[in-house]
C-alpha cells in the first residue's frame, strides 16, 4: 500500500515539474525585464543622488550646472546609455535621507561620498560598485589652536554630521584611547561646517577630502589645517538598490570602463583614433571587437561613448580633484596600481 502511494505521489511530481520550471523561467525573465536600466532608457534621463555640497566631488557652478568627481560618474553611465551625458537629473541629498532615496526608487543611483561597509552592504538593502575614491577620516583645526595630535583634543568640541561614518570612527578612536571630547552632532553638513567656522566647536571631522574641499569655502580658508591624521579606512563608492544585477552590471562596469581607459592610455583626445587601433585589449575595450556591450544590455561601444565625453578617471580626477583644480588633492592611493596605488579594474575579455 505504501510502495502504490509513494508511486503515485512520484507520478504527480513529475507530471507538475514542468510547470514549476516553466513559472520559475517565467520569473527569472521578469526579473531581468523589469530592471531599473530598461527604467532609465524608457524615460530618457538618469536620476542621480548628489551632495549637491561638497566642491570636487558634487556641487553647483555659478553656471547653474553640476560638476565633480560624483557628478561624472552619473553623466559616464549617462554617456554609456545615451551617448549624451547631459541627460541626467540631479537631486540634493543629506546623509540621513541618502539610503531612503536609493530603497524607495527615489533616485536610480546613490553617486554621493558614501563609505562602502558592510552594514550598509547587508541590511540597507543597497549593493555597492566599484571604489571610485579611496579616503580616510581626518580632522581640521585652526592654525592657531595648538591642536596637532588627537590627545590634544581632550576635552574639547568636535563638529560632525549625524548619519555617516565619521561619528562612530570618532567614538571609537577616542574610546580607544581614553581622550573625553565633547560632540556636537548635526544632521545638515553646512551648518556644521558653519559651527565650525564659527568657532563654536574647536575641531569638526570627516573625510579628508571633504575637509580639504569645505576648506576652500571658508572666508578665510589658510588660517586652517588638516591634522596628519587618519581616523578610518573611507572607500567611497556609488551604491544601487539591491536584487537588479543588470542595472547594477551598467553602473560596476562604467566605473571599470573609466580606470581600464587610463591604464590602456585612451582618453578624450585620442579616443577616436584609437578605434582603429590594431591593440586587441583596446579594441574590446571600444567595442571595435566583439560584442561585450551587448551582455551588459549597452551598445558594444558604450565605453568609447563614455571616454569621448566625460573622459577617463585620470581626466576626471585631474578636473575636479587634482593638478587642474582648485583643490589640488595628490593622487596617492587613487593612482593606477601599476603606479603607486591601488585602483585596479577586471579586464574587458
Amino acid at each position: 500500500m505504501l510502495m502504490r502511494k509513494w508511486y503515485k505521489w512520484s507520478l504527480s511530481l513529475l507530471a507538475t515539474l514542468p510547470l514549476i520550471l516553466s513559472m520559475s523561467a517565467c520569473s527569472s525573465r521578469s526579473a531581468v525585464s523589469n530592471s531599473r536600466l530598461d527604467t532609465i532608457k524608457n524615460r530618457g534621463k538618469l536620476i542621480c543622488g548628489v551632495s549637491g555640497q561638497l566642491p570636487g566631488f558634487s556641487y553647483v557652478k555659478a553656471n547653474g550646472e553640476y560638476a565633480g568627481l560624483d557628478v561624472d560618474i552619473c553623466r559616464a553611465i549617462a554617456a554609456a546609455i545615451f551617448d549624451d551625458p547631459k541627460k541626467v537629473e540631479y537631486r540634493n541629498l543629506n546623509a540621513k535621507e541618502r539610503f531612503t532615496a536609493v530603497q524607495t526608487g527615489e533616485v536610480d543611483i546613490l553617486s554621493r561620498n558614501t563609505s562602502w561597509t558592510i552594514s550598509r552592504d547587508t541590511s540597507v538593502g543597497l549593493e555597492f560598485a566599484p571604489v571610485v575614491f579611496y579616503d580616510g577620516q581626518g580632522i581640521m583645526v585652526r592654525k592657531n589652536s595648538n591642536i596637532k595630535k588627537l590627545e590634544d583634543l581632550k576635552d574639547k568640541s568636535i563638529c560632525t554630521q549625524t548619519g555617516t561614518t565619521n561619528e562612530q570612527n570618532l567614538s571609537d578612536q577616542m574610546r580607544q584611547k581614553g581622550i573625553t571630547y565633547k560632540p556636537l552632532v548635526f544632521e545638515d553638513v553646512n551648518t556644521t561646517y558653519a559651527t565650525y567656522e564659527q568657532g563654536r566647536c574647536e575641531a569638526i571631522t570627516s573625510d579628508r577630502s571633504q575637509l580639504v574641499s569645505r576648506r576652500s569655502t571658508f572666508s578665510k580658508p589658510d588660517e586652517h589645517v588638516v591634522l596628519d591624521v587618519v581616523l578610518s579606512k573611507e572607500p567611497l563608492t556609488p551604491a544601487v538598490a539591491n536584487g537588479d544585477s543588470k542595472w547594477f552590471d551598467v553602473v560596476k562596469w562604467t566605473v571599470y570602463g573609466l580606470i581600464n581607459a587610463e591604464e590602456l592610455g585612451v582618453n578624450s583626445q585620442n579616443v577616436s583614433q584609437l578605434t582603429n587601433s590594431s591593440n586587441p585589449e583596446i579594441k574590446r575595450l571600444l567595442g571595435t571587437e566583439g560584442d561585450l556591450g551587448k551582455g551588459a544590455g549597452l551598445s558594444n561601444d558604450f565605453v568609447a561613448r563614455i571616454i569621448k565625453h566625460v573622459g577617463n578617471y585620470g581626466e576626471i580626477y585631474e578636473r575636479n580633484l587634482g593638478k587642474n583644480s582648485e583643490l589640488k588633492l595628490d593622487r596617492g592611493l587613487n593612482k593606477l596600481w601599476n603606479q603607486g596605488g591601488i585602483l585596479y579594474a577586471p579586464p574587458f575579455r
